[in-house]
């Protein structure tokens, strides 16, 4: 009986030593020899891991490439309502745009995670933190950026949404993915909903960030373009008319060229920039009548405007991929680098 005790009691203090050492064999092992723990290998292949159509709208805002900002790639400021939606279905997020292709929305998405995975920062906030606490509503601004060729001029788009929200996934982050293929520069800005002053302010406030920190960003300001839907062609539409300094943003040059998709705005002077301006014969929003005044009117004060009109894309086609405005955004393209001073 005693010699059994003692095999028990051998065996638990064996067992005790494997436990405290992680070494099998019973035998002594350096702490430093052990392998070495790699804690962040399951954080970087999240990181990097792509969005599908089968995931959900919370996965945006949960993914580690948008930590600290996955909510603003959203439309709301409160998009808690869509968490459990699956991006499949997209589209619902945004009711005032039209044919929502959650393989473009997912495209765009995917880039800016590589990016991100690959250390670059995608994410800028144009306002200060001081500014931030002196107007709380400024907490949901900033800008997202799709990188060019380094030094090449920039854009902003300014996505639509009725001032009720801000369509980024659709007509905004499609748009700068396309451009930034083109070796230019893209920003999409998310702004102040509820208000086109002060969303315009935001525009305003962003141009001066990017001309003060253009150095960093690895941009050019010369011949920079503003490209606008719907209610973002309202915002890109103040400041081609009235200027930077009109907003808050300082003593700015205006943009280089106007990039406007169907929007009522009727504003014109002889001092706009040339624009290009497209919109769809049966959208059931912007008025197509007082489009084409505007581009009559653009035009007899001597603007340079190109038009397109397109028969049945509909309002807020974005890209227009699967439309009959497909191959629009190409055509703006050209349009911008024309104006582009080598």
């Amino acid at each position: 009986m005693v010699k059994k005790l003692k095999r028990l009691v051998g065996n638990a203090a064996l067992l005790l030593g494997f436990l405290l050492t992680g070494n099998c064999s019973g035998q002594n092992q350096p702490v430093d020899a052990l392998p070495p723990t790699r804690t962040n290998t399951p954080s970087s292949k999240a990181m990097s891991t792509h969005l599908t159509a089968e995931n959900l709208v919370r996965d945006i805002v949960d993914h580690p490439a948008f930590t600290g900002f996955g909510d603003k790639l959203l439309p709301w400021d409160d998009n808690s309502p869509y968490y459990a939606t699956r991006l499949a279905k997209v589209g619902s997020l945004m009711p005032y745009h039209g044919h929502v292709r959650p393989e473009v929305v997912l495209s765009a998405v995917n880039h800016l995670i590589d990016e991100a995975s690959g250390g670059k920062t995608i994410f800028y906030d144009f306002y200060s933190a001081q500014q931030k606490q002196q107007d709380a509503s400024k907490q949901q601004t900033g800008l997202f950026f799709y990188r060019g060729t380094p030094g090449a001029p920039f854009a902003i788009v300014c996505p639509g949404g009725g001032f009720s929200y801000v369509g980024s996934l659709h007509e905004g982050f499609p748009l700068a993915q396309q451009i930034s293929s083109s070796n230019l520069n893209a920003f999409v800005i998310r702004y102040r909903i509820g208000s086109e002053q002060s969303a315009t302010e935001d525009l305003a406030a962003a141009i001066a960030y990017i001309f003060r920190n253009a150095e960093k960003l690895g941009v050019s300001t010369r011949d920079y373009s503003l490209w606008g839907g719907s209610a973002g062609a309202r915002m890109a539409g103040n400041i081609a008319l009235s200027g930077v300094a009109a907003f808050g943003g300082g003593s700015l040059p205006k943009p280089a060229t106007a990039v406007i998709a169907y929007t009522g705005q009727s504003t014109y002077s002889a001092a706009f920039p040339p624009t290009f301006i497209t919109v769809a014969a049966n959208d059931g929003i912007a008025s197509v009548k007082t489009v084409e005044r505007r581009v009559e009117s653009l035009k007899a004060a001597g603007v340079e405007v190109v038009y397109r009109r397109y028969l049945t894309a509909g309002h807020g086609f974005g890209t227009g991929k699967g439309t009959d405005a497909e191959g629009w955004m190409e055509e703006a393209i050209r349009f911008w680098k024309k104006h582009i001073k080598n």
